[in-house]
Protein backbone atom coordinates (compact mmCIF):
# COMPACT_ATOMS: atom_id res chain seq x y z
CA UNK A 1 0.00 0.00 0.00
CA UNK A 2 2.14 2.94 1.46
CA UNK A 3 5.36 1.20 0.30
CA UNK A 4 3.76 0.06 -2.46
CA UNK A 5 3.11 3.71 -3.55
CA UNK A 6 6.33 4.46 -2.47
CA UNK A 7 8.12 2.65 -4.79
CA UNK A 8 6.21 3.32 -7.90
CA UNK A 9 6.54 7.53 -7.54
CA UNK A 10 10.31 7.04 -7.09
CA UNK A 11 10.89 5.52 -10.19
CA UNK A 12 12.30 1.64 -9.04
CA UNK A 13 10.33 -0.16 -11.18
CA UNK A 14 12.52 1.38 -14.07
CA UNK A 15 15.93 1.36 -12.10
CA UNK A 16 18.44 -0.67 -10.04
CA UNK A 17 20.42 1.85 -8.52
CA UNK A 18 17.76 4.48 -6.49
CA UNK A 19 18.56 7.17 -3.98
CA UNK A 20 15.80 7.79 -1.48
CA UNK A 21 16.18 10.91 0.63
CA UNK A 22 13.82 10.49 3.51
CA UNK A 23 13.49 13.78 4.93
CA UNK A 24 10.11 13.01 6.55
CA UNK A 25 11.76 10.19 7.98
CA UNK A 26 8.60 8.00 6.98
CA UNK A 27 10.34 4.99 6.66
CA UNK A 28 10.57 5.11 10.29
CA UNK A 29 6.85 5.36 10.27
CA UNK A 30 5.58 3.08 7.90
CA UNK A 31 8.43 0.62 6.79
CA UNK A 32 8.14 1.30 3.60
CA UNK A 33 11.70 0.42 2.80
CA UNK A 34 10.75 -3.71 3.40
CA UNK A 35 8.56 -3.49 0.27
CA UNK A 36 11.90 -2.31 -2.09
CA UNK A 37 13.56 -5.20 -0.37
CA UNK A 38 10.74 -7.52 -1.41
CA UNK A 39 11.52 -6.40 -5.00
CA UNK A 40 15.32 -7.73 -4.80
CA UNK A 41 16.86 -4.03 -3.26
CA UNK A 42 19.21 -4.41 -1.08
CA UNK A 43 18.84 -1.87 1.05
CA UNK A 44 21.78 0.61 2.32
CA UNK A 45 21.80 2.85 5.09
CA UNK A 46 24.01 5.52 4.03
CA UNK A 47 26.09 7.37 6.73
CA UNK A 48 29.40 8.69 5.11
CA UNK A 49 31.36 8.64 1.53
CA UNK A 50 34.24 6.34 3.01
CA UNK A 51 32.17 3.46 4.66
CA UNK A 52 30.26 3.45 1.57
CA UNK A 53 32.32 3.64 -1.08
CA UNK A 54 34.30 0.35 0.68
CA UNK A 55 31.35 -1.18 0.96
CA UNK A 56 29.33 -0.61 -2.07
CA UNK A 57 31.70 1.17 -4.84
CA UNK A 58 31.70 -2.48 -6.47
CA UNK A 59 28.59 -2.98 -6.51
CA UNK A 60 27.70 0.42 -7.50
CA UNK A 61 29.34 -0.18 -10.58
CA UNK A 62 28.07 -3.80 -11.33
CA UNK A 63 25.10 -3.57 -13.87
CA UNK A 64 21.90 -5.59 -12.27
CA UNK A 65 22.55 -5.70 -8.91
CA UNK A 66 19.85 -3.85 -7.45
CA UNK A 67 20.87 -1.16 -4.23
CA UNK A 68 18.49 1.26 -2.34
CA UNK A 69 19.97 3.88 -0.46
CA UNK A 70 18.78 5.62 1.90
CA UNK A 71 19.84 8.87 3.24
CA UNK A 72 18.69 12.54 3.99
CA UNK A 73 19.43 15.62 1.83
CA UNK A 74 21.29 17.48 3.97
CA UNK A 75 23.95 14.65 4.41
CA UNK A 76 26.99 15.14 1.86
CA UNK A 77 27.00 12.70 -1.01
CA UNK A 78 29.56 13.12 -3.87
CA UNK A 79 28.49 14.03 -7.24
CA UNK A 80 30.04 10.96 -8.83
CA UNK A 81 27.97 8.86 -6.55
CA UNK A 82 24.67 10.87 -7.15
CA UNK A 83 25.20 10.86 -11.03
CA UNK A 84 25.08 6.40 -10.92
CA UNK A 85 21.54 7.22 -8.69
CA UNK A 86 18.17 7.73 -9.41
CA UNK A 87 17.47 10.38 -6.39
CA UNK A 88 13.50 10.46 -5.49
CA UNK A 89 13.00 12.96 -2.45
CA UNK A 90 10.56 10.78 -0.20
CA UNK A 91 8.51 13.50 1.68
CA UNK A 92 4.79 14.11 2.02
CA UNK A 93 5.05 17.12 -0.43
CA UNK A 94 6.11 14.96 -2.92
CA UNK A 95 4.05 12.04 -2.27
CA UNK A 96 0.91 13.78 -1.87
CA UNK A 97 1.50 17.36 -3.33
CA UNK A 98 -3.06 18.17 -4.04
CA UNK A 99 -3.13 17.81 0.12
CA UNK A 100 -1.83 20.01 2.85
CA UNK A 101 0.61 17.81 4.28
CA UNK A 102 1.14 19.41 8.02
CA UNK A 103 -2.59 17.53 8.20
CA UNK A 104 -0.59 14.39 7.39
CA UNK A 105 2.62 14.74 9.30
CA UNK A 106 1.21 12.67 12.50
CA UNK A 107 0.22 9.71 10.77
CA UNK A 108 0.81 5.84 11.06
CA UNK A 109 1.85 3.17 8.79
CA UNK A 110 -2.13 2.51 8.69
CA UNK A 111 -3.01 6.12 8.00
CA UNK A 112 -0.77 6.04 5.35
CA UNK A 113 -2.32 3.15 3.62
CA UNK A 114 -5.44 4.22 4.12
CA UNK A 115 -4.44 7.31 2.79
CA UNK A 116 -2.83 5.97 -0.52
CA UNK A 117 -6.23 3.84 -1.58
CA UNK A 118 -7.77 6.93 -2.01
CA UNK A 119 -5.76 9.43 -3.02
CA UNK A 120 -5.29 8.11 -6.77
CA UNK A 121 -9.06 9.01 -7.13
CA UNK A 122 -8.98 12.30 -5.97
CA UNK A 123 -8.41 14.72 -8.67
CA UNK A 124 -8.52 18.25 -7.24
CA UNK A 125 -6.82 20.72 -5.17
CA UNK A 126 -7.15 20.42 -1.64
CA UNK A 127 -3.97 22.11 0.37
CA UNK A 128 -6.44 24.02 1.82
CA UNK A 129 -6.34 22.95 5.66
CA UNK A 130 -10.28 22.41 5.33
CA UNK A 131 -10.16 20.58 2.03
CA UNK A 132 -8.08 18.45 3.54
CA UNK A 133 -9.45 18.25 7.21
CA UNK A 134 -12.65 16.85 5.09
CA UNK A 135 -10.92 14.49 2.21
CA UNK A 136 -9.08 12.65 5.34
CA UNK A 137 -12.98 11.96 7.22
CA UNK A 138 -14.98 11.75 4.74
CA UNK A 139 -12.85 9.59 2.61
CA UNK A 140 -9.84 8.25 4.04
CA UNK A 141 -11.33 7.46 7.46
CA UNK A 142 -14.32 6.33 5.86
CA UNK A 143 -16.09 3.00 7.21
CA UNK A 144 -15.91 1.48 3.57
CA UNK A 145 -12.15 2.53 3.05
CA UNK A 146 -11.02 1.02 6.36
CA UNK A 147 -13.25 -2.20 6.09
CA UNK A 148 -12.09 -2.52 2.24
CA UNK A 149 -8.06 -1.89 4.01
CA UNK A 150 -8.42 -4.23 6.97
CA UNK A 151 -9.97 -7.28 4.68
CA UNK A 152 -6.96 -7.00 2.44
CA UNK A 153 -5.00 -6.60 5.15
CA UNK A 154 -5.74 -9.53 7.04
CA UNK A 155 -5.54 -11.28 4.04
CA UNK A 156 -2.31 -10.13 3.42
CA UNK A 157 -0.79 -11.63 7.01
CA UNK A 158 -2.70 -14.73 7.07
CA UNK A 159 -0.64 -15.78 4.10
CA UNK A 160 2.51 -14.14 5.33
CA UNK A 161 1.74 -16.27 8.58
CA UNK A 162 1.49 -19.35 6.79
CA UNK A 163 4.77 -18.67 5.33
CA UNK A 164 7.17 -17.50 8.33
CA UNK A 165 11.11 -18.90 7.91
CA UNK A 166 12.32 -16.86 10.62
CA UNK A 167 11.05 -16.27 14.30
CA UNK A 168 10.98 -12.62 14.13
CA UNK A 169 8.43 -12.41 11.56
CA UNK A 170 6.73 -13.00 13.92
CA UNK A 171 7.11 -10.22 15.86
CA UNK A 172 6.42 -7.92 12.97
CA UNK A 173 3.23 -9.88 12.18
CA UNK A 174 2.12 -9.55 16.02
CA UNK A 175 2.24 -5.71 15.58
CA UNK A 176 0.74 -5.51 12.50
CA UNK A 177 -2.04 -7.72 13.86
CA UNK A 178 -2.06 -5.46 16.86
CA UNK A 179 -3.17 -2.32 14.95
CA UNK A 180 -5.37 -4.24 12.77
CA UNK A 181 -7.48 -4.92 16.00
CA UNK A 182 -7.29 -1.56 17.42
CA UNK A 183 -8.49 0.06 13.95
CA UNK A 184 -11.21 -2.95 13.96
CA UNK A 185 -12.52 -1.56 17.10
CA UNK A 186 -12.03 2.22 17.02
CA UNK A 187 -14.14 2.44 13.85
CA UNK A 188 -16.62 -0.51 14.98
CA UNK A 189 -15.49 -3.12 11.84
CA UNK A 190 -15.96 -6.48 12.69
CA UNK A 191 -12.57 -8.35 11.31
CA UNK A 192 -11.56 -11.97 12.35
CA UNK A 193 -7.83 -11.97 13.05
CA UNK A 194 -7.98 -15.18 14.99
CA UNK A 195 -6.53 -17.35 11.98
CA UNK A 196 -3.39 -15.64 12.72
CA UNK A 197 -3.01 -16.81 16.33
CA UNK A 198 -3.99 -20.59 14.97
CA UNK A 199 -1.00 -20.50 12.43
CA UNK A 200 1.48 -18.91 15.30
CA UNK A 201 -0.35 -21.96 17.74
CA UNK A 202 0.89 -24.66 15.04
CA UNK A 203 4.45 -22.77 14.53
CA UNK A 204 4.84 -22.94 18.84
CA UNK A 205 4.00 -26.51 19.11
CA UNK A 206 7.04 -27.08 16.88
CA UNK A 207 9.21 -24.47 17.12
CA UNK A 208 9.60 -22.93 20.56
CA UNK A 209 11.31 -25.36 22.23
CA UNK A 210 14.50 -24.32 19.54
CA UNK A 211 14.18 -20.50 20.16
CA UNK A 212 16.49 -20.99 23.22
CA UNK A 213 19.43 -21.04 20.58
CA UNK A 214 18.57 -17.72 19.03
CA UNK A 215 20.86 -14.96 19.73
CA UNK A 216 19.74 -11.72 18.62
CA UNK A 217 21.56 -8.29 18.77
CA UNK A 218 18.70 -5.90 18.40
CA UNK A 219 16.39 -7.48 21.03
CA UNK A 220 16.40 -10.33 23.13
CA UNK A 221 14.25 -12.99 22.07
CA UNK A 222 13.03 -15.10 25.03
CA UNK A 223 12.09 -12.80 28.10
CA UNK A 224 14.59 -15.39 29.74
CA UNK A 225 17.05 -13.38 28.09
CA UNK A 226 15.83 -10.10 28.65
CA UNK A 227 18.13 -9.56 32.09
CA UNK A 228 21.41 -10.36 30.39
CA UNK A 229 20.28 -8.53 27.69
CA UNK A 230 19.66 -5.19 29.50
CA UNK A 231 22.93 -5.58 31.52
CA UNK A 232 24.80 -5.92 28.52
CA UNK A 233 23.26 -2.80 26.72
CA UNK A 234 22.66 -0.06 29.75
CA UNK A 235 25.04 0.59 32.99
CA UNK A 236 22.17 1.62 34.46
CA UNK A 237 18.34 0.96 34.35
CA UNK A 238 15.28 0.45 35.13
CA UNK A 239 12.43 -2.71 33.54
CA UNK A 240 9.04 -1.91 34.13
CA UNK A 241 6.67 -4.77 33.52
CA UNK A 242 3.48 -3.90 32.93
CA UNK A 243 1.54 -7.13 33.80
CA UNK A 244 -0.56 -8.44 30.70
CA UNK A 245 0.17 -5.95 28.11
CA UNK A 246 -0.38 -7.24 24.94
CA UNK A 247 0.95 -5.26 21.62
CA UNK A 248 -2.55 -4.14 21.43
CA UNK A 249 -2.48 -2.51 24.32
CA UNK A 250 0.87 -1.05 23.79
CA UNK A 251 -0.72 0.43 20.33
CA UNK A 252 -2.69 2.68 22.64
CA UNK A 253 -0.42 3.56 25.28
CA UNK A 254 2.04 3.99 22.67
CA UNK A 255 0.18 7.58 21.97
CA UNK A 256 1.36 8.89 24.90
CA UNK A 257 5.26 8.58 24.11
CA UNK A 258 5.12 10.45 21.20
CA UNK A 259 7.37 12.69 22.55
CA UNK A 260 10.24 10.82 23.16
CA UNK A 261 13.31 8.45 21.55
CA UNK A 262 12.66 5.26 22.12
CA UNK A 263 13.17 1.84 19.99
CA UNK A 264 10.08 -1.06 19.77
CA UNK A 265 11.27 -4.27 19.75
CA UNK A 266 9.60 -7.53 20.51
CA UNK A 267 10.26 -10.33 23.05
CA UNK A 268 8.76 -13.91 23.17
CA UNK A 269 6.82 -14.87 26.60
CA UNK A 270 7.33 -17.99 28.26
CA UNK A 271 4.56 -21.26 27.48
CA UNK A 272 1.95 -21.34 29.44
CA UNK A 273 1.58 -17.50 29.60
CA UNK A 274 0.50 -17.54 33.07
CA UNK A 275 2.32 -14.84 35.42
CA UNK A 276 3.57 -17.25 37.47
CA UNK A 277 5.80 -18.70 34.89
CA UNK A 278 6.47 -15.51 32.57
CA UNK A 279 7.49 -12.93 35.02
CA UNK A 280 9.32 -14.73 37.13
CA UNK A 281 11.52 -15.87 33.61
CA UNK A 282 11.69 -12.18 32.49
CA UNK A 283 13.02 -11.14 35.96
CA UNK A 284 15.52 -14.24 36.98
CA UNK A 285 16.92 -15.01 33.74
CA UNK A 286 15.92 -18.34 33.85
CA UNK A 287 13.92 -21.37 32.01
CA UNK A 288 10.61 -22.45 33.79
CA UNK A 289 12.36 -25.78 35.30
CA UNK A 290 15.04 -23.83 36.86
CA UNK A 291 12.68 -21.57 38.99
CA UNK A 292 12.31 -22.18 42.61
CA UNK A 293 8.48 -22.06 42.33
CA UNK A 294 7.40 -22.08 39.08
CA UNK A 295 3.32 -21.59 40.20
CA UNK A 296 3.57 -19.23 42.90
CA UNK A 297 4.84 -16.04 42.99
CA UNK A 298 5.74 -15.95 46.16
CA UNK A 299 9.62 -15.95 45.37
CA UNK A 300 9.73 -13.26 42.52
CA UNK A 301 11.62 -10.53 44.14
CA UNK A 302 14.39 -13.26 45.77
CA UNK A 303 14.97 -14.77 42.11
CA UNK A 304 14.89 -11.34 41.03
CA UNK A 305 17.53 -10.23 43.01
CA UNK A 306 19.98 -13.54 43.14
CA UNK A 307 19.61 -12.83 39.46
CA UNK A 308 21.08 -9.15 39.72
CA UNK A 309 23.56 -10.53 42.40
CA UNK A 310 24.71 -12.88 39.10
CA UNK A 311 25.12 -10.34 36.95
CA UNK A 312 27.32 -8.59 39.35
CA UNK A 313 25.18 -6.17 41.49
CA UNK A 314 25.84 -5.36 45.45
CA UNK A 315 22.27 -5.67 47.47
CA UNK A 316 22.75 -1.56 47.66
CA UNK A 317 22.47 -1.56 43.88
CA UNK A 318 19.27 -3.43 43.47
CA UNK A 319 15.74 -2.51 43.49
CA UNK A 320 12.36 -4.04 43.28
CA UNK A 321 8.88 -2.54 43.43
CA UNK A 322 5.31 -1.63 42.38
CA UNK A 323 3.08 1.07 41.20
CA UNK A 324 3.59 4.51 39.82
CA UNK A 325 5.48 6.43 42.94
CA UNK A 326 8.54 4.67 43.26
CA UNK A 327 11.40 6.43 44.69
CA UNK A 328 14.85 4.36 44.14
CA UNK A 329 18.02 4.98 45.87
CA UNK A 330 20.64 6.83 44.37
CA UNK A 331 22.96 3.47 44.91
CA UNK A 332 20.41 1.44 42.63
CA UNK A 333 21.76 0.50 39.04
CA UNK A 334 19.51 -2.21 38.49
CA UNK A 335 15.33 -1.74 39.26
CA UNK A 336 12.66 -3.46 38.42
CA UNK A 337 9.31 -2.03 38.82
CA UNK A 338 5.85 -4.13 38.35
CA UNK A 339 2.59 -2.57 37.21
CA UNK A 340 -0.14 -4.24 37.03
CA UNK A 341 -3.60 -2.24 36.22
CA UNK A 342 -3.60 -3.93 32.31
CA UNK A 343 -3.85 -7.52 33.77
CA UNK A 344 -6.64 -5.91 36.31
CA UNK A 345 -8.18 -4.54 33.57
CA UNK A 346 -8.12 -7.87 31.66
CA UNK A 347 -9.80 -10.35 34.28
CA UNK A 348 -12.24 -7.65 35.09
CA UNK A 349 -13.55 -7.13 31.60
CA UNK A 350 -16.78 -7.01 30.60
CA UNK A 351 -16.67 -5.33 27.40
CA UNK A 352 -14.19 -7.88 25.36
CA UNK A 353 -11.80 -5.22 22.86
CA UNK A 354 -13.89 -2.47 22.79
CA UNK A 355 -13.81 -2.27 26.88
CA UNK A 356 -10.14 -2.67 26.56
CA UNK A 357 -10.04 -0.04 23.98
CA UNK A 358 -11.19 2.16 26.13
CA UNK A 359 -9.78 1.63 29.41
CA UNK A 360 -6.45 1.50 28.08
CA UNK A 361 -7.35 4.74 26.43
CA UNK A 362 -8.02 6.60 29.54
CA UNK A 363 -4.43 4.88 31.23
CA UNK A 364 -2.60 6.31 28.30
CA UNK A 365 -4.20 9.71 28.46
CA UNK A 366 -3.43 9.65 32.65
CA UNK A 367 0.42 9.24 31.31
CA UNK A 368 1.06 7.98 34.78
CA UNK A 369 3.56 5.38 32.69
CA UNK A 370 5.17 7.93 30.33
CA UNK A 371 5.46 10.40 33.84
CA UNK A 372 7.26 7.66 35.52
CA UNK A 373 9.53 6.71 33.27
CA UNK A 374 10.21 10.66 32.32
CA UNK A 375 11.38 10.65 35.96
CA UNK A 376 13.86 7.31 35.47
CA UNK A 377 15.38 8.91 32.44
CA UNK A 378 15.98 12.37 34.17
CA UNK A 379 17.73 10.21 37.07
CA UNK A 380 20.01 9.03 34.31
CA UNK A 381 18.54 5.71 34.22
CA UNK A 382 17.72 3.74 30.48
CA UNK A 383 14.57 3.01 30.46
CA UNK A 384 13.37 -0.82 29.50
CA UNK A 385 9.48 -1.12 29.25
CA UNK A 386 7.67 -5.09 28.69
CA UNK A 387 5.17 -7.39 30.09
CA UNK A 388 4.82 -10.84 31.20
CA UNK A 389 2.36 -11.74 28.80
CA UNK A 390 -0.51 -10.50 26.36
CA UNK A 391 -3.79 -11.18 26.52
CA UNK A 392 -6.54 -12.70 24.03
CA UNK A 393 -10.15 -12.93 23.34
CA UNK A 394 -11.17 -16.14 24.54
CA UNK A 395 -15.59 -17.90 24.92
CA UNK A 396 -15.99 -19.82 27.08
CA UNK A 397 -16.41 -23.89 27.02
CA UNK A 398 -17.37 -24.63 30.38
CA UNK A 399 -15.37 -24.44 33.86
CA UNK A 400 -13.19 -26.97 35.10
CA UNK A 401 -13.00 -27.31 38.79
CA UNK A 402 -10.90 -29.39 41.23
CA UNK A 403 -8.21 -31.44 38.33
CA UNK A 404 -4.45 -30.25 37.95
CA UNK A 405 -1.82 -28.82 39.74
CA UNK A 406 -2.68 -25.53 41.86
CA UNK A 407 -1.46 -23.00 39.60
CA UNK A 408 -1.46 -19.42 41.04
CA UNK A 409 -2.96 -17.38 38.18
CA UNK A 410 -6.36 -16.32 37.54
CA UNK A 411 -5.81 -17.66 34.10
CA UNK A 412 -8.57 -20.01 32.59
CA UNK A 413 -6.71 -21.72 29.44
CA UNK A 414 -4.05 -24.09 31.24
CA UNK A 415 -4.60 -27.01 33.70
CA UNK A 416 -1.24 -29.02 34.58
CA UNK A 417 -1.69 -32.36 35.61
CA UNK A 418 0.57 -34.53 37.48
CA UNK A 419 -0.53 -38.77 37.66
CA UNK A 420 -3.73 -38.10 36.19
CA UNK A 421 -5.94 -40.96 35.31
CA UNK A 422 -7.87 -39.46 32.35
CA UNK A 423 -5.88 -37.28 31.01
CA UNK A 424 -7.04 -38.52 27.19
CA UNK A 425 -10.75 -37.77 28.36
CA UNK A 426 -10.12 -34.29 29.15
CA UNK A 427 -8.14 -33.66 25.77
CA UNK A 428 -11.49 -34.86 23.94
CA UNK A 429 -13.99 -33.49 26.06
CA UNK A 430 -12.51 -29.88 25.94
CA UNK A 431 -10.60 -30.12 22.56
CA UNK A 432 -7.43 -29.93 24.39
CA UNK A 433 -4.08 -29.60 23.35
CA UNK A 434 -1.06 -31.02 24.84
CA UNK A 435 2.14 -28.32 25.24
CA UNK A 436 5.12 -30.64 24.56
CA UNK A 437 6.98 -29.54 28.15
CA UNK A 438 9.52 -27.04 26.25
CA UNK A 439 11.80 -25.51 29.53
CA UNK A 440 9.06 -27.03 31.82
CA UNK A 441 9.28 -29.42 34.52
CA UNK A 442 9.11 -32.69 33.06
CA UNK A 443 6.93 -34.01 35.71
CA UNK A 444 3.75 -32.27 34.48
CA UNK A 445 1.47 -32.82 31.89
CA UNK A 446 0.32 -29.24 30.41
CA UNK A 447 -2.82 -29.48 28.42
CA UNK A 448 -3.91 -25.94 27.03
CA UNK A 449 -7.07 -24.78 25.67
CA UNK A 450 -7.69 -23.96 21.97
CA UNK A 451 -7.64 -20.47 20.09
CA UNK A 452 -10.49 -18.57 21.41
CA UNK A 453 -11.44 -21.03 23.99
CA UNK A 454 -11.05 -20.73 28.06
CA UNK A 455 -12.23 -22.98 30.87
CA UNK A 456 -15.04 -20.51 31.67
CA UNK A 457 -18.78 -20.53 32.21
CA UNK A 458 -19.81 -21.92 28.62
CA UNK A 459 -20.70 -19.11 26.28
CA UNK A 460 -19.51 -16.01 28.18
CA UNK A 461 -17.17 -13.93 26.08
CA UNK A 462 -13.96 -12.96 27.76
CA UNK A 463 -10.27 -11.26 27.78
CA UNK A 464 -7.87 -13.88 29.62
CA UNK A 465 -4.27 -15.61 29.08
CA UNK A 466 -2.20 -18.17 29.71
CA UNK A 467 -2.09 -20.07 25.95
CA UNK A 468 -0.80 -20.04 23.01
CA UNK A 469 -1.95 -17.11 21.08
CA UNK A 470 0.49 -14.62 19.15
CA UNK A 471 -1.63 -12.23 21.40
CA UNK A 472 -0.59 -13.24 24.39
CA UNK A 473 2.75 -14.34 23.89
CA UNK A 474 4.35 -11.74 21.56
CA UNK A 475 4.82 -8.59 23.75
CA UNK A 476 6.62 -5.18 23.23
CA UNK A 477 9.97 -4.75 24.40
CA UNK A 478 10.88 -0.93 24.41
CA UNK A 479 14.19 0.10 25.09
CA UNK A 480 14.39 4.31 25.44
CA UNK A 481 17.85 5.13 26.51
CA UNK A 482 18.73 8.08 28.73
CA UNK A 483 21.25 10.19 26.87
CA UNK A 484 18.79 10.52 23.85
CA UNK A 485 16.21 11.64 25.88
CA UNK A 486 17.89 14.52 28.18
CA UNK A 487 19.20 16.40 26.24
Amino acid sequence: MFGDYVFEKSSAPYTDKILLLDDDNLNSRANYISVFSAHGFEIVRYTDDLTFRIKYEEKLKTFGEKMAVIAHSEQYIPYDLLIRLTSYIVSLENLFPKLNTTMLKDMDKAGLDLLCATYSKNFNDLRQKHDTEMFLRLEVYSKSNIKAYLKKTVSDLVERANHVSCYSEWFTIAEEKAQIDVMAVQYDVDVDTQEINRLFQQYALIQFGKLSQDIDKVSPVLVSKAMDYMHDHSDKFIVIVMDGMSEFDWKIISNSFKDLQYEKTSIFAMIPSTTSISRQCLLSGKYPSQLLEPWKQSKEKTEFVNCAKDLGYLDSQIGYERGYDVQFGSFVRCGAVIINDVDDMVHAQTQGRLGMFNDITVLANQKKLLKMTQHFLTTGYDVYITADHGNTTCTGIGKLIGTGVEVETKSRRIVVLKDFADKAGLIEKYRLIEYPKYYLPKEYDYLICDVGDSFDIKGIDIITHGGITLDEVVVPFIKIKAVQNNG
